[in-house]
């Protein structure tokens, strides 16, 4: 007895086979890029007042994060927006380089390197880091995160600006801050923060 197998059958003309594409998923991400924007602005204009950009800077960052990254990424999962802590890291460009179309020209000397890097698929460099390494960097910066945010928790925190370092200019540092809040609790902070 012989078993016949049939191969698969080519798509016919009324039942075309679907051609992937980045942009089937468009009417869902523009509005959902939308608000990413408008929620994301004022963090923009914050952050590029704050690290001595000019404010169109910051509006440029916001419809790239929001709009065109949610259009042209084409993942179903991708996070993109300011990041608040790259103030001080662009403010110290800019003081640095000595203005901003010269940290402009940095970057774009960087985006340049990596495309190369892209297309050098120099990608494979990062097989050769541990993951235990990337995991124990990820999950540090997230005990820091928590730390700095449990006085806030606690409600109990005056100092709101001196929060990135972990010795602070009032003479405190992290854990001492912590413990200053443990003695000055507010219970409405609790329950909202809980």
């Amino acid at each position: 007895m012989t078993k016949v197998i049939s191969a698969p059958q080519p798509a016919c003309a009324t039942h075309p086979a679907p051609t992937p594409s980045r942009f089937n998923s468009l009417g869902q991400d523009a509005p959902a890029g939308l608000v990413v924007f408008l929620v994301a602005l004022p963090l923009c204009l914050g952050i590029s007042l704050a690290s001595g950009a000019p404010l169109l800077a910051g509006l440029i960052s916001g419809i790239v994060g929001g709009l065109l990254v949610s259009v042209l990424s084409g993942s179903a999962v991708s996070v993109s927006g300011p990041a608040a802590g790259l103030t001080t890291i662009m403010l110290a460009a800019i003081s640095s380089l000595g203005s901003w179309p010269a940290v402009l020209a940095a970057t774009v000397v960087a985006g340049v390197i990596q495309l190369l890097l892209g297309v050098a698929r120099a990608g494979v460099i990062a097989l050769y880091f541990p993951a235990a390494v990337i995991r124990g960097m990820l999950a540090s910066i997230g005990i820091i995160l928590i730390m700095k945010q449990i006085p806030h928790f606690l409600g109990a925190d005056r100092d709101y600006f001196e929060d990135l370092d972990f010795l602070q200019l009032n003479g405190e540092n992290t854990f001492s801050a912590i413990g200053a809040a443990l003695a000055h609790v507010s219970p409405g902070s609790v329950l909202v923060g809980g």
